[in-house]
């Protein structure tokens, strides 16, 4: 990536619920016109030293600019694990859900229990608990990700955990 002052930087963010941000560079800090470039951000007017990723492209202010190179279609999605914890006495149990808005719904569960005589922290039970459940979790998605990859293969497939 190339820039010279009173450029564009436009960063397309790969989240579908976060804005496109675009700012103007104010400074190159290298004659060939490589990165860091320090840019006047339009939706909060703050100036910033910033190091481009793959989402942020460079739009000329020179007239008969080139477009930006074309990149690849993205396929964004989001998941989301819901976690519900329960507290009795000194049992805590975790019941973690995983949300992917598809039809494949995978729970698991994990749990902590704190023995007589030792400290009563309910924030340790939380996260053993919880730890617990997210680590099953993660072994039934290794597991239905070995069964998809099987059936579409035509053979077993074995994941490494």
């Amino acid at each position: 990536m190339k820039a010279s002052v009173g450029d564009r930087i436009v960063i397309a963010s790969a989240r579908l619920d976060s804005p496109v941000r675009d700012g103007r560079v104010v400074e190159v800090r290298h004659e060939d016109g490589s990165p860091p470039y320090v840019v006047e951000w339009s939706d909060t007017g703050q100036t910033g030293l910033f190091f481009p990723g793959p989402d942020a492209y460079v739009v000329s202010e020179n007239e008969g600019a080139s477009p930006p190179e074309p990149r690849p279609a993205r396929r964004v999605r989001s998941w989301s694990v819901r976690i519900d914890l329960v507290e009795e006495e000194a049992e805590t149990t975790a019941h973690a859900i995983l949300l992917s808005g598809a039809p494949m719904s995978l729970d698991a569960q994990g749990a902590a229990h704190r023995r007589p005589g030792e400290s009563d922290v309910p924030e340790i039970g939380d996260e053993l608990a919880v730890a617990r459940a997210l680590r099953r979790l993660s072994d039934l998605l290794l597991g239905a990700a070995e069964t998809d990859l099987t059936a579409a293969e035509g053979r077993a497939v074995n994941l490494p955990g």
